[in-house]
């Protein structure tokens, strides 16, 4: 049976393009390279194909957008696993720019920060972080999005979210001080051609990080994979053998980090060593045991900002056959 099977083009999955992986009985793992805001070989916007068009038997979705998805519609064709490709923190991804007197995290109250939309993964991680630690009332800002809601949202009238113009790019708006902050899993295009005209908001990230980690005790997860549900229900065994996929594909990935010259980075192997120091061998752990207050928390924030209709276990994203993971 072919299956066909979403990702992006991480490390730790290019071992499903490289055919190194076991093969799991009765099934053919068709990989295909399909970006979210960037198109690869297979086409982009993954999460839209799969949660709208079920176009995929198996793919990595965002964990904002199936949280929604599953709080909406209990007869939801899909169904999670508890295998987790994609985490950030959020210290590294707020941008200010660089003559903005925001020094603090507090100070990004009742400002004007910009998104890739309100619901996306980093963004709802993003509010919920900055006020769990900082104070930072969501509510209080005017949120201006790069694109509409892929799942759409009612936030009530009492806060600000609007999409920003046709034609306007948000790097420059943060550049130029149309908004205050941006918040964004990396620097937009735009910015890396202007580097003296933003900065981030934490100047030591790293530090930021450890902080975070050891005192929350996870790295935050931003996607997960999810499948059709009336494939795990007629081969129950499949999604407890793609969890071993998935993490085989994890330590051969790590093997490619034996070799010090394997990263185009000059300096790859001082950090991972620094990460193994920091957040210990292996802060990729899939299952639903290991990550259960990293999604509780998250689930939290989603009810908090409007998204959800109430908190609900972590376990009801999940197959069945996984929630002993």
């Amino acid at each position: 049976m072919d299956l066909t099977l979403a990702l992006n083009r991480y490390d730790r999955h290019i071992p499903f393009f490289m055919g190194t992986l076991p093969p799991i009985d009765g099934v053919n793992l068709v990989p295909l390279e399909v970006g979210e805001s960037s198109a690869f070989r297979d086409g982009t916007e993954r999460h839209q194909r799969m949660l709208d068009d079920l176009e995929f038997d198996i793919a990595e979705m965002s964990l904002s957008s199936f949280i929604i998805a599953v709080d909406r519609n209990p007869d939801l064709p899909l169904v999670g696993l508890p295998i987790f490709p994609r985490r950030f923190f959020t210290a590294g991804q707020v941008y200010v720019s660089a003559k903005s007197d925001i020094e603090a995290p507090g100070d990004l109250n009742g400002r004007r920060v910009g998104v890739h939309a309100f619901q996306v993964t980093m963004s709802v991680l993003g509010k919920g972080d900055l006020g769990l630690d900082y104070g930072v009332d969501w509510k209080t800002i005017d949120w201006h999005c790069m694109k509409p809601e892929l799942v759409p949202v009612d936030l009530g009238s009492d806060v600000s979210v609007g999409v920003i113009p046709d034609g306007k790019d948000i790097g420059n708006m943060l550049c130029d001080r149309e908004i205050d902050a941006l918040i964004s899993p990396q620097p937009r295009k735009s910015m890396l051609s202007r580097p003296g005209d933003y900065r981030r908001l934490f100047p030591d990230v790293r530090a930021e990080e450890v902080r975070y980690f050891t005192t929350h005790g996870y790295w935050p997860i931003m996607h997960l994979m999810v499948m059709k549900r009336d494939l795990a229900d007629k081969l129950p065994d499949l999604p407890g053998q793609l969890m071993e996929t998935f993490d085989e594909a994890k330590r051969q990935a790590y093997g490619f980090y034996d070799d010090s010259n394997y990263s185009l980075m000059a300096d790859a192997r001082l950090a991972l060593e620094g990460e193994r120091r920091d957040f210990g061998d292996d802060p990729w752990t899939n299952g639903l045991a290991a990550n259960r207050k990293n999604l509780e928390r998250f689930i939290g924030y989603s009810h908090d900002q409007r998204l959800i209709a109430a908190p609900y276990p972590a376990e009801r994203l999940f197959h069945e056959s996984t929630h002993a993971s």
